[in-house]
């Protein structure tokens, strides 16, 4: 399909902004956000703090930063913070806990589901030197990442119940703990669930999450917690050179993302999922554990006898459909740019490489 555009299933991040969007960017009003004068970003952060039902929000370049921020608002440098093996924290952001935040990561097994368990996340909490009864050879624990959706485990969704109930026994163990909510995908899990994002959101210290993804933004990241701490996040921003100056322009898009009609439109890309996840499980070579098909990613198995994962990657870029092979998988994420047409489009061209 040479002179056809490429369906991309690669990640949600590759959405085009919406016609509105670049309308709202033209005729966005700016001013310099590092001296807090954009009056786009204010908005902006003023209604993300409250979809989220928080006291305050700032807006960063990306959810890298987000988290990073996050993590050193609330961890202390040569402290050690929780996280789910699979994260996105720890596997995917280039080891910015240890240079930059310079804090250890203890990593914890998830299900497949992506959940965390709770007696294991209190056996893993230490307490270090410097507190009462503290242990030398330990660095305190101070803080849990928690991850909803759970990217590398499919887009998995977890309930405020079950986050609510991790995050209960960290604190019982430990009252210093903070929590936070890496929900780069959070409006996707909300949607899923049926359920305001601010429910979810509620168990979490902080909140940072991406509005460069499903949201369609060409840009952006938003972090979400109380004042003291988005004051602190302030200066962190700053000095990791994320401050930006007339970012109205992006702020608006931004704006729009977390409106209504943008995030309820997620279930869209969840229905295509769902459709795509169903009839690849009905191809040779093919195994796809559908009870993980929860929002918009898609990962399976391939092995057959023509190759493996990258080969079957390689073959359908070569037919006009980008997907990601990620060792013995093969991801793919559906989103506002990729029609059911197209997903049709995809099975049928994988059902005919498979023959």
């Amino acid at each position: 399909m040479p002179n056809k555009r490429p369906i991309d299933l690669r990640s949600d991040t590759v959405t085009a902004p919406t016609p509105e969007m670049r309308r709202a960017m033209a005729e966005a009003e700016v001013g310099d956000d590092v001296f807090g004068d954009d009056p786009t970003v204010n908005r902006l952060q003023e209604r993300a703090a409250e979809l989220l039902g928080k006291e305050a929000a700032i807006f960063v370049p990306t959810g890298c930063m987000g988290n990073l921020i996050s993590v050193m608002m609330q961890a202390p440098a040569g402290s050690e913070i929780l996280v789910a093996e699979n994260s996105h924290i720890h596997t995917a952001e280039a080891a910015a806990y240890a240079r930059c935040a310079q804090v250890n990561k203890w990593p914890l097994k998830v299900d497949r589901f992506g959940r965390l368990d709770a007696a294991e996340i209190v056996r893993s909490i230490h307490k270090g030197h410097g507190l009462p009864g503290g242990n030398s050879h330990h660095a305190t624990t101070s803080l849990l990442c928690l991850e909803n959706t759970n990217n590398f485990c499919g887009g998995t969704v977890q309930t405020a119940a079950e986050m609510r109930a991790v995050a209960d026994a960290a604190r019982a163990k430990a009252p210093w703990i903070k929590v936070h909510l890496d929900g780069a995908r959070l409006f996707n899990a909300a949607v899923a669930l049926k359920v305001p994002a601010r429910e979810l959101a509620a168990v979490a210290d902080s909140v940072s999450f991406c509005l460069s993804k499903g949201l369609c933004a060409p840009a952006g990241s938003v972090i979400c917690g109380k004042k003291d701490a988005i004051v602190q996040a302030h200066a962190l921003r700053k000095m990791l050179g994320g401050g930006m100056r007339q970012v109205g322009v992006l702020a608006a898009c931004g704006l729009l993302s977390i409106s209504e009609p943008m995030t309820a439109r997620l279930a869209e890309d969840h229905a295509n999922c769902r459709r795509l996840a169903e009839g690849l499980a009905e191809l040779p070579g093919i195994a796809v554990d559908l009870e993980t098909v929860q929002t918009n990613i898609l990962f399976f198995e391939y092995r057959g006898p023509k190759g493996d994962a990258a080969w079957l990657a390689g073959a359908l870029s070569a037919e006009g459909a980008r997907c990601l092979a990620l060792g013995t998988r093969v991801r793919m994420v559906t989103h506002r740019d990729v029609t059911r047409a197209q997903i049709d489009e995809v099975l049928r061209i994988v059902g005919r490489l498979l023959k």
